[in-house]
């Protein structure tokens, strides 16, 4: 198959969060599976050109406000991977890629369709035919609508469109004189088969309408979408399209996320043998200020300071939970209000709490090696990363009974993790408890830790998933 990957982010060139990670992962499985894959993304001011080449083609996009132009860079990482680079200085030669500290760029919906109709075009310049286009979140949700429209005459006319949402709380929504804008029909401007949304402009509904296959990073969350509380006002929507939708589980990076080669770690471990950990932990305390050879729990979390993370409801059980012998270690940034409330818990708390805020690769990966338990209590979670990483490094999760926390971690009494079902401070403390009890049976705890090391999170398995989903598309 030929397929053309569009995001708006893709590691390691650009990441915001799971979205990139996914760009940077899935399209290299696919490849490695004898496809040809071209992915297509901004050149962010912050991606040096050193490693790109030029195609020698430009882009040239008609837009009511004027002509937008810009070449088109290459980067080939394997013989069926290429990645394809727009460069505008105007648009993306900018401090941020969806923002900066005053908020998003006003021109989000200028930029984003430079990429969605930019990417079919860049595939046309290329002389190269997809059979899958797919699609990541609101950024990308103009393409499928022109691939519909504009583009139906043409040789990429024939290509099946592919939606996957990794988050549903972000839509894309612009006032509806962005439609005169971007030149777009105003017959598309209706509630039931096109953009409109409450009176806005939804790229992300424009996409969910014309996609030919819905995907979700997680099969709980395909389920969750489809209801009032966890659909963001488009679950009726979802509902009609359920028969397209379907939930495919993120992978992880497992040559990076290796305990047994992390570079990142005083000491590598494995299932087998689990007496490096002993090792990252005291390392971790250390980094952290706090006893090294204390023989206390170690909780930690790893986590953008968010609403969404349950950053909020952790702060609020912390002080009762820390009236036990528990040593707890953050690493995050985020919310400001967030940021003081990890601050305030250290100084109540000293010798048993420590925080750095910001984000150190290498310090996230001591975390994940060198905690006991790992806590992510999530208002909702699409997929979740950090709760894979915890299991392959024998770090018993905590988390919350949503979205793809869920499908990864088994709470069962002979399971690898410890789950909790209401968002509420009594559920998580309960946990938390749970997890004491656990520690203090070191046979039980050995056997959650390894069998968490045993699961399987490879990209492989959810590539293979995505090639059977596109095989149904071109068969029908």
């Amino acid at each position: 198959m030929k397929i053309l990957y569009v995001a708006s982010e893709v590691a390691p060139f650009s990441k915001t969060g799971g979205l990139g990670d996914v760009a940077g992962a899935l399209p290299a499985e696919l490849a490695a599976l004898g496809h040809e894959v071209k992915v297509v993304s901004p050149r962010y001011g912050s991606i040096k050109t050193d490693r790109l080449t030029p195609t020698g083609h430009h882009l040239e996009l008609r837009f009511p406000f004027g002509v937008e132009r810009g070449p088109i860079l290459s980067l080939r990482p394997s013989p069926n991977l290429e990645l394809l680079f727009l460069e505008n200085e105007h648009y993306y030669n900018r401090g941020g890629i969806y923002g900066d500290r005053w908020g998003e760029f006003g021109d989000n919906h200028r930029r984003y369709a430079y990429l969605s109709i930019g990417a079919l075009q860049a595939a046309q310049r290329l002389g190269f035919t997809p059979d899958i286009v797919h699609l990541n979140d609101w950024q990308t949700g103009l393409t499928a609508v022109a691939l519909r429209r504009a583009f139906q005459a043409t040789a990429l006319g024939r290509a099946r469109s592919v939606l996957t949402i990794h988050n549903l709380a972000y839509q894309g929504q612009f006032g509806k004189e962005i439609m005169g804008d971007l030149g777009l029909p105003w017959e598309l401007f209706t509630a039931e088969q096109g953009l409109e949304f409450y009176d806005t402009v939804n790229f992300l509904k424009g996409a969910i309408q014309f996609s030919d296959a819905l995907t979700t990073v997680s099969p709980t969350y395909a389920r969750e979408i489809q209801q009032p509380e966890g659909g963001a006002n488009l679950d009726g929507l979802l509902r009609r399209r359920q028969g397209v939708l379907s939930g495919i589980l993120n992978g992880i990076d497992v040559h990076e996320w290796n305990p047994e080669t992390d570079t990142y770690l005083p000491e590598r471990y494995g299932a087998d043998d689990l007496s490096g950990k002993a090792a990252c932990r005291r390392e971790l305390l250390r980094r952290f200020g706090l006893d090294p050879d204390t023989r206390a729990p170690v909780f930690g979390i790893v986590s953008r300071l968010a609403w969404q993370k349950g950053v909020d409801l952790l702060l609020e059980v912390m002080p009762q939970a820390l009236q036990a012998d528990i040593r707890f270690v953050a690493v995050g940034s985020g919310e400001g209000r967030y940021e003081d409330g990890l601050r305030t818990l250290q100084h109540h708390f000293p010798g048993q709490v420590g925080t750095f805020i910001g984000f150190d690769q290498g310090l996230s990966h001591l975390v994940e090696a060198g905690a006991d338990f790992f806590i992510m209590p999530s208002r909702y979670e699409p997929c979740g990363l950090n709760q894979m990483y915890s299991l392959r490094y024998g770090t018993v999760p905590i988390v919350r009974a949503t979205g793809g926390l869920v499908d990864t971690v088994d709470g069962s009494m002979e399971g690898d993790g410890i789950l909790f079902e209401a968002f509420h401070p009594a559920a998580l403390l309960a946990a938390l408890r749970r997890a004491q009890a656990l520690y203090a049976e070191p046979e039980r705890l050995r056997a959650f830790r390894r069998r968490g090391m045993g699961r399987d999170f490879s990209w492989a398995a959810s590539a293979r998933r995505y090639e059977r989903l596109f095989s149904s598309l071109l068969t029908q």
